[in-house]
């Protein structure tokens, strides 16, 4: 018995909808690294880009448990001699909640080629609105 490799030619992609409305970041994002990666069909490929596209409506409505809007703090370097910056969570949540679960995924997918290209699938909005009706997305209940 062989041993089946995808191929990238050969993966069809399905586009899924996840309303983000009262949910925990870190298990929503675990969720939508997985569906990124392709790990929830049977034909992933550790070196192939499996994964379908994941549509996150309602950003702004996301939890974080315990006190971690107010512990947490996003840290960032500008690339100029002392230019570390550090935003916490509770500004970033008003004003870009979109980039919170953006990097909550993005941590949790590889880091080489293949991750930067799975974060290019995933598309967050902040409200229940989104411009990708043209392709049917399913709803996908975490």
């Amino acid at each position: 018995m062989k041993s089946y490799l995808a191929k990238t030619n050969e993966v069809d992609r399905k586009w899924y909808e996840i309303d983000a409305e009262g949910k925990v970041l870190g298990r929503l994002a675990s969720e939508v690294a997985t569906i990124l990666m392709g790990k929830n069909k049977p034909i992933y490929t550790p070196h192939v880009d499996t994964g379908d596209f994941v549509i996150i409506i309602n950003a702004d409505k996301i939890k974080l448990t315990g006190n971690k809007i107010n512990q947490l703090n996003h840290t960032y370097h500008t690339g100029y001699p002392g230019g570390l910056k550090e935003v916490p969570y509770k500004r970033l949540m008003e004003e870009k909640p979109e980039r919170i679960i953006e990097l909550a995924v993005k941590g949790m997918l590889p880091k080489n080629k293949i991750g930067r290209q799975m974060i290019t699938k995933l598309k967050i909005y902040r409200g229940a609105e989104h411009k990708h009706q043209a392709q049917q997305p399913e709803i996908y209940e975490l």
